[in-house]
């Protein structure tokens, strides 16, 4: 690899006398993540050497990416620090743009657009996924996403920004446009977003003196026959009357078919003046499996209930970007879910522990714990182990989730810190400007772009 920087290490530099075997996983999601750290304990300190490669130095705890775009959570609260939270592991910042299997070896995009290449005696596949999108006309031209920080930060200004821009404006019919919001995607992202943005930009609202709440309107858009179609229809019910009671329009069996820089035109021919297009419809694997050439699962990779890749050696792979079959459910892949993605890094990081000869492998085995949905406000619907909740006790439950499940003290502190701020405070309502217009598309902001073009 290049030489590194004055104080800095080169991971083809680290290692031992003894050449420890060298364990590299690809991704810092919640898969990737798990495993390393479930290894840091499994592994004695001279077992093996952990090598993490990853386009950003975090964790990031997308579940609440939605509370970003609203500025009930900051957005640096929400990223769990690598190399805070994993002391034996050494990170390659970069994107895995390659694999040779034969030669044991990745390649690796680093920031500065240098290719190097590493070496590794188990690889952890776990790139997690990108922002699924579909052949639709003007789709990735103009529709926003919500999988990083940036996405969602950039969500908030654009909002903002059409407000202003509807403030500024005499015609009625093109304010109603920059005040007219749609998202595609009833799903857990979507319905949050939607139930969570219309409290926002009523709130935001009254900052501009020529606007009123009755500017607003916010679509919520899926083919699914109702909202939240993974839950149960009792919670999916009670979710539909909370955006209902905020005024969204959820239109149902229906999707869009065309977007353009002014107006979205449904399927049914229906056109739409808007200028804001979120689409919330679904995760893909990440770009590289597709690079791989091994069998995949409507595009996750095949791998067994082990989380070994069939056809090579000493290859793992989990999380969003593969197939992995749940015993529990007669061995159909399981969900892509942060819940799915954390667990299977436990067994999978003993399983690649066993590899070394600590411990024995297992299957992965899924018990559900349930799901919760946080709807704003006391607002929020959630099933823990299967019991249904609403109001406020649902909304309760799913705060002490997050609060649970993110892995540092340190940002469940400034998580709750941020909650119960904006519940004393009135929240701050300005625009950040990080990320700039010509970068917010899908494909730019996800990197889906490096894969298209060569990885150049």
């Amino acid at each position: 690899m290049p030489s590194p920087a004055a104080g800095a290490r080169s991971p083809e530099s680290l290692g031992s006398p003894r050449a420890l075997p060298r364990v590299v996983v690809v991704g810092s999601g919640f898969a990737g993540f798990s495993v390393l750290r479930h290894l840091e304990r499994l592994l004695p300190p001279d077992a093996a050497e952990l090598i993490v490669v990853s386009p950003v130095d975090h964790l990031l705890y997308t579940s609440l990416l939605p509370q970003v775009a609203t500025s009930e959570a900051e957005p640096r609260h929400l990223a769990v620090s690598v190399r805070a939270a994993l002391r034996r592991t050494t990170l390659a910042l970069g994107h895995v743009v390659k694999v040779d299997f034969r030669g044991r070896t990745i390649t690796v995009r680093q920031p500065n657009a240098v290719h190097a290449q590493l070496r590794w005696d188990r690889l952890v596949l776990a790139p997690g996924a990108v922002t699924r999108t579909v052949d639709i006309p003007g789709l990735t031209d103009h529709a926003l996403g919500l999988k990083n920080l940036a996405e969602a930060v950039y969500l908030r200004d654009h909002v903002l920004r059409q407000f202003e821009y509807a403030d500024a404006c005499e015609d009625p019919v093109v304010r109603r446009a920059r005040c007219t919001f749609v998202i595609v995607g009833a799903g857990y992202t979507g319905t949050e977003l939607a139930a969570q943005m219309v409290r926002f930009t009523r709130r935001a609202v009254g900052q501009y003196p020529r606007l009123t709440e009755r500017d607003i309107r916010w679509i919520l858009t899926d083919l699914a026959p109702r909202v939240l179609p993974e839950l149960g229809e009792a919670l999916s019910r009670r979710a539909a009357r909370v955006l209902a009671g905020r005024g969204v329009d959820v239109r149902l069996r229906t999707s869009i078919s065309e977007a353009g820089a002014g107006c979205v035109r449904f399927i049914d021919g229906e056109s739409v003046a808007t200028h804001t297009l979120v689409w919330c419809a679904g995760v893909a694997p990440s770009p590289l499996i597709s690079t791989l050439g091994l069998p995949t699962q409507h595009g996750r990779l095949v791998v067994d209930a082990r989380f070994q890749v069939p056809a090579t050696a000493d290859v793992f792979a989990l999380g969003d970007a593969a197939a992995v079959p749940d015993v529990t459910r007669g061995c159909q892949p399981a969900g892509q879910t942060a819940q799915h993605a954390v667990r299977q890094g436990a067994v999978a990081a003993r399983n690649v522990a066993a590899s070394l000869g600590h411990g024995t492998a297992k299957p992965y085995r899924h018990r559900n714990l349930g799901f919760v949905v946080d709807l704003g406000g006391t607002a929020a619907v959630a099933d823990p182990l299967g019991i249904p909740l609403s109001g406020v006790a649902a909304a309760a439950v799913t705060r002490g989730y997050h609060l649970w499940a993110l892995p540092c003290l340190t940002n469940r502190t400034r998580v709750a810190a941020d909650w119960l701020l904006d519940t004393l405070t009135p929240r701050q309502i300005v625009q950040l400007g990080f990320l700039p217009p010509a970068k917010s598309s899908i494909n730019a902001a996800e990197r889906i772009d490096i894969y298209h073009s060569g990885h150049s």
